[in-house]
């Protein structure tokens, strides 16, 4: 029997049998572990009670120093509190979904002349929602392809309501121009109905309606109207051949897989709405050793399908495990989506199909992480061996400053472990209140705004500056004023040629420079750090410069106030359509005369 830390049988004395949830709390006020209990006093028991096998579960007991519980009605609650209070605390000890992000939908507006547009967050404004797309890029394809099917607009309302001639979209044959009465409302509505039948699945349906009323046209000899629909016929037939329509009854359904190869656990998403295949996408969550796959997969999916801004539940999802909470989850699910939903373990037929391709994709997909992880620990050992580290790092973080000619001067810190970069990590830090173009301030700033912020457990274990030997003094500096130690500080100084390969490191302590060879693992893994947070620098850097390069351009223009910049942006509709304009188009915009036309003209020329 294992000796606890803590006086299991006072505590379990008096512990009530009711449903509730419970947190095992450890050294310095840390969360170890968060779960949840149909019988509080039963579960909890069984914990100090018995042998266990699993070394997560041994390793946990040894550190607890109290558990607090928080009663609640039912089971069901109490499995909705466990997942919010997991997401909020993030205990070491429980699985971890990483990428917790809401996911993008396209979105048809409410308006007299519907916008489609891309959508994510909340579902708070009214209109119809397509999706769950598992990607930004799949969701921008689709709405690309769909404007040259429909000629739908996407612009704003405020943009819409403001504009007296059609914008880019178009000349480019993707919109109607409903802004200017170029198409009838009644006609823009059928575009709209019929958009909306093709992202339903009913794609038969349309091509029939489709070409009724080609036919139509052309026994009226509407000749141009029945060429636009047999254009639009023509590319929805295409475009049904290029994307995955499944065999299944199931046209609402997600397939959602777990599988382990070695230590690395994962699970694979299939995605499929009106009948159509909208994504698939391979998670790996963070899971404690010793966990079991079906606690692995019931809190994978309360995760992914309890998030407070989305509605993703479909009528079905499909597992290939068996499930012990199965029951309850069905419940939450059930009230979550508003509708009756079935976790079905049993595959037969195009189901089983179903779940076939989603295993061999994980799989692979597990194969290439595990080959990924397993270059960077060695990558991560190579360098403890070259800069005689006497630990091997286990996170390494890198800044970097961005600016131009000191203007718009922003820095990035990036993190990168064993398992590669975690992103949820990355920082882009503002700096005010320096000389511009002082680096060395930057520097100062950043590190101490960031280690200010960061906890203890927080902190990596080497951090890289991209710089020589005067920016590594400003950290090691400011690490001396909040009295950190145990971090490697490393310059990475640009050589004389400043070309990549030909940098020296500086190791802070040592009075002189490490030259490792560009082909190192170890000069690999620096360099592939300092490269990501040059871009990560860098894509902040220029959005805030080109924002403000735009600004400034109008500004300088005498006799143009912001009422008339504003007037120029709402007729043309952008920065690029104002450049491109000629005087004789300048001219109309309200409150510009043909001499201040003239001079916008030329100065952006």
């Amino acid at each position: 029997m294992i000796t606890p830390v803590f006086n299991h049988l006072s505590f379990l004395k008096n512990l009530t049998t009711q449903p509730g949830v419970y947190q095992m709390w450890g050294e310095g006020e840390e969360i170890l572990y968060i779960g949840k209990a149909k019988n509080l006093k039963k579960r909890l028991s069984n914990y100090f009670q018995k042998k266990h096998e699993d070394l997560k579960t041994r390793v946990l007991i040894q550190q607890i120093k109290r558990i607090e519980i928080i009663l609640t009605k039912n089971e069901t609650e109490a499995l909705l509190l466990e997942n919010t209070l997991i997401k909020q605390h993030k205990p070491k000890y429980n699985v971890l979904l990483r990428d917790d992000k809401s996911y993008p939908y396209l979105f048809v507006s409410q308006h007299d002349f519907p916008r489609l547009d891309f959508h994510r967050g909340s579902q708070s404004m009214p209109g119809y929602y397509f999706g769950p797309y598992l990607s930004a890029n799949a969701v921008r394809e689709n709405l690309q392809l769909l404007q040259k099917i429909f000629k739908l607009r996407n612009c704003r309302d405020h943009f819409f309501s403001n504009r007296t001639r059609p914008c880019l979209q178009y000349q480019m044959k993707r919109c109607t121009a409903p802004c200017v009465a170029y198409i009838s409302k009644k006609a823009y509505a059928q575009d709209v109905k019929n958009a909306i039948l093709f992202l339903e699945g009913k794609t038969e349906t349309l091509l029939k309606m489709l070409s009724k009323k080609m036919e139509e046209a052309s026994s009226r000899l509407e000749f141009e109207l029945a060429a636009y629909f047999r254009n639009q016929i023509s590319a929805l037939q295409k475009l049904q051949t290029q994307q995955d329509v499944i065999n299944t009854k199931d046209k609402e359904m997600d397939v959602i897989v777990i599988a382990q190869i070695d230590f690395l656990v994962g699970v694979q998403v299939m995605i499929i709405r009106g009948g159509r295949l909208l994504g698939n996408k391979t998670y790996f969550p963070r899971v404690p050793e010793g966990t079991g796959l079906e606690e692995v997969i019931e809190a994978f999916l309360m995760q992914f399908y309890l998030n407070s801004q989305q509605h993703l539940v479909p009528p079905r999802i499909m597992i290939n495990l068996d499930l012990p909470g199965r029951k309850e989850l069905i419940n939450i699910f059930s009230f979550q989506g508003k509708q009756k939903v079935r976790i079905l373990q049993r595959a037969m037929g195009a189901r089983a199909r179903l779940m076939d391709i989603a295993l061999r994709n994980l799989k692979q997909a597990i194969t290439l992480e595990l080959s990924d992880k397993t270059n960077f620990h060695h990558r991560f050992e190579r360098l403890q061996r070259v800069l005689k580290l006497p630990n091997l790092p286990k996170k390494i973080a890198c800044f970097d400053i961005s600016h131009t000619q000191g203007e718009e001067t922003v820095a990035s810190y990036v993190v990168f472990t064993v398992e590669g970069a975690q992103k949820s990590e990355y920082r882009r830090l503002g700096i005010k209140g320096i000389t511009p173009g002082d680096d060395y301030a930057a520097m100062r700033q950043v590190i101490e705004k960031r280690f200010t912020a960061l906890s203890l457990d927080a902190r990596p274990d080497m951090v890289l500056i991209d710089g020589g030997r005067g920016q590594l003094r400003q950290a090691e500096r400011v690490f001396q004023e909040l009295n950190i130690g145990e971090i490697s500080l490393i310059g990475i100084a640009k050589g004389r040629e400043r070309k990549p390969g030909k940098e020296t490191l500086w190791l802070s302590g040592k009075p002189t420079p490490f030259i490792v060879e560009p082909t190192d693992l170890a000069f690999r893994m620096i360099q592939q750090v300092r490269d990501e947070a040059h871009r990560f620098a860098l894509v902040s850097h220029r959005s805030r410069f080109e924002k403000k390069r735009r600004t400034s351009e109008l500004e300088r223009i005498a006799g143009l106030g912001p009422q008339r910049r504003r007037s120029l942006l709402n007729y043309f509709g952008g920065w690029q359509e104002i450049k491109r304009a000629s005087i004789e188009e300048i001219k109309k915009v309200k409150g510009i005369s043909r001499s201040l036309a003239e001079k916008i003209y030329n100065e952006l020329r």
